[in-house]
């Protein structure tokens, strides 16, 4: 879908969409629980309703509401054929079903859209080579075959923390203690949190070691009622437009959460300053097109966005991307491997640019539209499905002014 963006400020209250992090997290676990889970405030995104799917391939029984699911838990046993289990283009789906899949079915068959299969899958690769757990991976399909026992398993901590996550759900379903070692420092350890807090609502223990982690076998799933909580990730675009100077009142967020993107909200508040700014976001990648949107309107600072090289296996390679459409808007970002340095202008102009099916960046680009000089055209803009389907709307309602334009005109 392509629109024309035409500028103009946005103000009024906005609650952020339903943490897809943390939604992921509880679907999953429910599927993993006998019984009967009922999880609440859930938007049907992309990336969600491929783990729905993938859990009902795999046998669990998913009663779907306007914004919530009842969820009967699966029957672990092998299958006589593997699962078929389409992810779309959800890295954290794949990732983290590859393991509940070898615990449940004895493995599955793994496709997906977009770059999805481009992603790097080789902690899981090296790791069940040792454990004679069958797996292959071809620009089609990833297929996984095998009895995932206890045992120790290494894997590096700094290609994505979604392994872990995989593997913590799995392991306390066998028949014996298992044991995470993570070979390189963990990055995004946020998200690792989030999962041993969404493990340990179902009943399920984790203990966090000096090497990793610890998991007793043995363990049940117990079934839950939960409610998934309003997205940090999705509440940085508001936080850049608030930056940019629009007028945004964001609510219903969690000042507890154990999202890792609540550090937008200091972020937030350095690049509000004067002066060099540097923000390290090892920990939170998720945040980088919001945080360079807000970085390039200072006008007159410089801001470095370091640590950033996993930003290159996203659903575009977001340190290009999101420079390319910036630039294109009159910003001034200079890329290199791992990070970006960022000289802020006064304000954007404005010009054709492209999501790259890329959520994230149509959303940056839809807030850079507010400070243009002039209508942005926007190709791709259907990309927001992915993970905030009702984020034009949101966007309209916060006085937003878009409208379709033809084929080839953006």
């Amino acid at each position: 879908m392509n629109i024309a963006i035409t500028p103009a400020a946005l103000q009024g209250s906005i609650t952020p969409p339903p943490s897809k992090s943390q939604a992921h997290r509880l679907l999953i676990a429910a599927a993993l629980a006998p019984g009967e889970s009922r999880i609440t405030n859930l938007s049907y995104s992309q990336d969600i309703l491929a783990t729905l799917d993938c859990l009902e391939e795999l046998g669990a029984d998913i009663m779907r509401g306007e914004d919530w699911v009842v969820i009967r838990g699966i029957d672990p046993e092998p299958r006589a054929e593997l699962p078929h289990l389409n992810c779309r283009e959800s890295g954290s789906t794949l990732r983290f079903m590859i393991p509940v899949a070898l615990a449940a079915a004895g493995g599955g068959i793994f496709t997906g859209a977009g770059r999805l299969l481009e992603r790097p899958q080789a902690p899981y690769q090296t790791m069940f080579r040792e454990k004679d757990i069958h797996f292959t991976h071809t620009p089609t399909e990833i297929m996984v075959q095998g009895s995932l026992l206890p045992g120790t398993y290494a894997l590096a901590g700094d290609v994505s923390s979604q392994f872990i996550t995989g593997l913590l759900y799995a392991l306390p379903l066998l028949d014996g203690d298992s044991d995470i070692l993570l070979t390189t420092a963990l990055e995004s350890k946020n998200y690792v949190d989030m999962t041993i807090l969404a493990l340990e609502a179902f009943g399920v223990s984790v203990q966090e070691t000096e090497t990793g982690y610890h998991i007793p076998g043995n363990q049940s799933y117990q079934s839950r009622n939960m409610i998934v909580e309003s997205d940090y990730s999705q509440s940085a675009f508001y936080y850049a437009a608030n930056g940019l100077g629009n007028n945004i009142r964001i609510q219903g967020l969690n000042p507890n959460s154990a999202q890792g993107d609540m550090r937008i909200v200091p972020y937030y508040q350095m690049l509000c300053g004067t002066g060099p700014v540097v923000l390290d976001v090892s920990q939170c990648p998720d945040l980088v097109p919001a945080l360079a949107l807000h970085a390039a309107l200072r006008d007159g600072q410089e801001t470095s966005i370091v640590n950033a090289a996993r930003l290159r296996i996203k659903e575009s390679d977001r340190l290009a991307t999101v420079t390319q459409e910036l630039n294109r808007l009159g910003a001034n970002i200079l890329e290199f491997e791992d990070h970006l340095v960022i000289h802020g202008v006064s304000a954007l102009r404005g010009g054709s640019v492209q999501a790259h099916n890329d959520h994230r960046i149509a959303m940056m680009l839809a807030i850079a539209a507010t400070r243009s000089d002039g209508p942005v055209l926007l190709s791709g803009a259907e990309s927001v499905n992915k993970s905030y389907p009702g984020f034009w709307e949101d966007y309209k309602a916060l006085g937003g002014q878009i409208s379709i334009c033809q084929e080839g005109d953006a």
